[in-house]
């Protein structure tokens, strides 16, 4: 098979979807991978490291994205459009859920999309997504440290405060992978952390493995309206698979926060689950609302590549190398994770979160298979 890795083009989107060891393994298998000129820099892999791999580095974009399959990190963008096409095989994230033109553009295309967020194994973990859903939960603590600092506009407190002066409050929705690593590293900073979700068990179990100056607490509306009053940083952690963000977090909850405080909403590239959050880039990645800071980044993760690929490419590369091998059709018949992760095919939109998030029809991708 011939496999394409283009460079990626989203703002300061700095991780590319495979190392030169995924591609040396592809090769090394009788695969053909063609990389786009650059695609790795960022990540710290230049193109001699992929040629001496046994890929191709090709200097346009065209030319890889002409692969029968194309991995990607990232969605593509509006300027990518007109490389979508029937018989593309499409592995990459896309949160349709938030992107109904894009979908609309996949279905135009006839594109075989596989979403790594809906890969699914049997005991409903998503193991594409659970790397970066890691990178971005420790993130959101240190990012939320920094923008409280009055040098970026917040309101001047250390997370773990010092002795005879109170830490920062950190509010966490949602106790997943994400809430889970950001509540690790804010209690590690020694921030007063609660955590909130509908699962308590997950609560009870994460009480267990996790000390420090800790609180957990059902995730009903009275709660959060009572955490979110409290936090200096909260950070939106809600995940429903595949689908929108439910929007837990009203405005007039965020009216109650003091000015300066600084809201990270993880799910913002699942439309959000706090209402005055929008989605935003590295580039310009703050806005205020009634004078609380909002970070929404949609590619968290691409501001520490180095990690975030290593990361990526890990969990993903298993699944490329079945694809490759069997193609993409066989490969989701003999591997059910894999089949769950498909978003459109043959021109059929087939993952029922997304149809009911965008209102469309879903065909179940048994029926393709």
């Amino acid at each position: 098979m011939i496999i394409g890795v283009p460079k990626e083009v989203k703002d300061k989107e700095y991780r590319v979807a495979m190392t030169p060891g995924g591609a040396w393994q592809l090769t090394a298998a009788g695969h053909e991978v063609r990389i786009q000129a650059g695609a790795g820099e960022e990540s710290g892999f230049n193109d001699d490291l992929y040629r001496g791999a046994g890929a191709k580095v090709l200097p346009s974009p065209e030319s890889v994205w002409e692969a029968e399959m194309v991995v990607k990190v990232k969605e593509p963008q509006p300027a990518e459009y007109r490389y979508l096409r029937p018989g593309l095989t499409l592995f990459t994230f896309l949160h349709l859920a938030a992107e109904p033109d894009l979908t609309l553009e996949l279905q135009r295309g006839s594109v075989t999309a596989i979403a790594y967020e809906t890969v699914e194994e049997a005991d409903g973990s998503l193991p594409l997504l659970i790397p970066m859903s890691e990178v971005a939960g420790r993130m959101a603590a240190q990012v939320g440290s920094r923008y409280l600092e009055k040098t970026c506009g917040g309101r001047g407190k250390l997370l773990g405060g010092v002795p005879g002066v109170r830490p920062a409050d950190v509010t966490i929705i949602g106790a997943g992978v994400v809430g889970s690593n950001a509540a690790q590293m804010a209690l590690g900073m020694g921030a007063n952390v609660i955590l909130l979700d509908i699962d308590t068990g997950r609560l009870r179990h994460l009480e267990q493995i996790l000390h420090g100056r800790f609180t957990t607490l059902s995730a009903n509306a009275l709660n959060i309206a009572e955490a979110v009053s409290r936090a200096d940083l909260l950070i939106g952690a809600v995940l429903i698979k595949g689908a929108r963000a439910p929007r837990l977090v009203t405005r007039q909850m965020i009216g109650t926060m003091k000015p300066g405080s600084v809201v990270v909403d993880v799910s913002v590239d699942q439309g959000g689950c706090i209402e005055t959050t929008r989605p935003a880039t590295h580039s310009d990645p703050i806005h205020v609302v009634d004078g609380v800071l909002h970070y929404g980044v949609t590619n968290m993760p691409g501001a520490v590549p180095r990690t975030s690929t290593y990361a990526l490419s890990n969990a993903t590369l298993p699944y490329i190398v079945k694809i490759a091998s069997q193609g993409v059709l066989e490969a989701a018949r003999c591997t059910p994770a894999l089949a769950r992760g498909f978003n459109t095919c043959a021109g059929k939109l087939t993952y029922r979160a997304v149809s009911e998030a965008l209102g469309s029809s879903c065909t179940p991708i048994e029926d393709l298979l």
